[in-house]
């Protein structure tokens, strides 16, 4: 019998612009962000930068996906706690 992955799986694996959904989302708070700066100031020198800031941006997303061991934080807590003792038997069938 064929095995099919679970969907949710799929949608955690879901990539906009070669970004996970999480950081496509914070790429376009800061490209509307600089869009708001460039609207209410008439400076060149900061479009200029705002393009700069937002390309920049957006490769150290890419580098940080594809290099997820650059940005590696550890777990706190395990994921369940129990009271139960733990034993070094085994008690298979």
């Amino acid at each position: 019998m064929k095995c099919y992955p679970i969907y949710r799986n799929i949608r955690k694996r879901a990539l906009i612009f070669g970004l996970p959904v999480s950081l496509f989302a914070l790429q376009m708070a800061a490209v509307i962000g600089s869009l708001l700066v460039i609207i209410f100031s008439f400076s060149l020198l900061l479009v200029v930068g705002g393009l700069g800031v937002n390309m920049m941006l957006y490769v150290v997303l890419l580098k940080l996906t594809h290099q997820p061991q650059m940005l590696h934080f550890q777990r706190v807590f395990p994921s369940a706690l129990s009271n139960k003792k733990t034993t070094t038997l085994c008690y298979e069938d």
